[in-house]
């Protein structure tokens, strides 16, 4: 990564100073408004403690869901403030606004070690416009700027690009500098053998990722409903299973351009709809009932997967074998998330690009055995496509 992070900044540059920091605290509430799920919370923790202990002033910035520019009390970010101040184990002073005189006259009177958190930014109507007036606005916030959102960096927003066009230095995060490191690394430089796996329901939402991924692995594994639109390709029986009718021609253009490389499941779990769990069965892939739909890759599909896994010295994982929330069709990703596990225990290098794999893993208990989980869903997809982010573009370079 040739981007400026905070490593590089002098202490002198940070002591009783103001660090404007871009976190992605965008967590899931329940009902009650309360934090189901802290994982990007804690991520964030190494950053703003490296920053607290070199004496900075913290000034945290976050977006909250899809607010539509203007505020919601659901979208507040007050319960982060509470659960962020238990974290770090000191107090979180909350703004309850971002572009406000209260903001600024807030950031300005810090004292040096303490954390401030302010409102939303997507209350803020410039916000996903990326307004120059709100980033000259957010930069008066900070005397330097550090982005830490990963799992926002492919946004062009205000407070992810914008402000650092204004708010020099301008510099990576630790948690924006560990994804860039490891996805960065698998794309430019895997250790062999290489094994991808692509799950999820819509080979539409991942196809720019397996064409641009497919030069690069040793093996792609597909899993989910996506498989179904490759078995459509194939000319097999998907009965009443997920296809997307008009991706099939370009199912068969990359099964024929891909050769071996691309490994597909060999059985499905099966069943007359998703609630009928108690009908679940497994069958051959060239066997599926016409009445019936896959809704998971089945058991000799998962000892097929989970051998590649077990050869590999690189494994990046992105997309769920199928219904992962609705048991028994959660068994293949079990599997998957428990072999990367032991894959990792084996010293390979261990992946999971963040969304619902990261959920499954999380879900899982596994989390903490994997090389790295990815808090970033959509930006590891781009980056994997070989996209520019747009807030790691506007850094500074090293």
């Amino acid at each position: 990564m040739n981007k400026k992070t905070v490593r590089d900044l002098p202490d002198a540059q940070l002591r009783g100073k103001r660090a404007l920091v871009r976190v992605d605290f965008n967590v899931p509430l329940d009902d009650r408004g309360q934090i189901t799920d802290d994982t990007r919370i804690r991520a964030a923790l190494p950053t703003l403690k490296s920053l607290l202990d070199r004496g900075a002033k913290v000034i945290v910035l976050s977006h909250l869901g899809r607010p539509k520019g203007k505020p919601e009390a659901k979208y507040s970010l007050s319960p982060v403030a509470a659960r962020l101040s238990e974290l770090l184990g000191s107090d979180v002073t909350f703004i309850e606004s971002t572009d406000s005189d209260e903001a600024l006259k807030a950031t300005n009177e810090a004292k040096a070690g303490s954390v401030v958190l302010l409102e939303n930014t997507r209350f803020l109507g410039g916000e996903e416009k990326n307004d120059e007036r709100l980033s000259r606005a957010l930069a008066m916030l900070g005397d330097v700027y550090v982005n830490d959102a990963f799992g926002a960096a492919h946004r062009a927003h205000a407070s992810t690009e914008g402000v650092a066009h204004y708010l020099h230095p301008a510099v990576a995060g630790l948690l924006m500098e560990k994804e860039l490191d490891y996805l960065g690394r698998a794309l430019a430089s895997p250790e062999r053998p290489f094994v991808a796996i692509m799950g999820g329901s819509k080979i539409s939402g991942k196809i720019d990722v397996i064409e641009s991924m497919l030069p690069k692995v040793d093996r792609m594994l597909i899993g989910g409903a996506m498989a179904c639109t490759f078995f459509k390709a194939m000319g097999l029986e998907t009965g009443k299973s997920l296809v997307e009718a008009d991706k099939v021609d370009l199912a068969k253009t990359l099964l024929s351009r891909a050769g071996d490389k691309l490994v597909l499941p060999v059985d499905a779990m099966v069943a007359p709809s998703m609630d009928d769990t108690g009908k679940a069965h497994p069958v051959r892939r060239d066997s599926v009932p016409a009445n019936e739909a896959m809704f998971d890759i089945g058991p000799e599909s998962v000892k097929q997967f989970v051998q590649h896994i077990m050869s590999a010295k690189t494994v990046l994982w992105n997309g769920p074998m199928g219904v992962f929330e609705k048991p028994p069709f959660d068994a293949a990703t079990t599997a998957i998330a428990k072999a990367l596990a032991a894959a990792t225990r084996k010293g390979a290098t261990t992946i999971v690009g963040g969304g619902d794999s990261a959920a499954a893993v999380e879900e899982a208990g596994l989390a903490t055995e994997m090389s790295h989980v990815s808090t970033g869903g959509g930006a590891s997809l781009e980056f994997l496509e070989g996209k520019t982010l747009p807030g790691v573009a506007a850094l500074d370079d090293k």
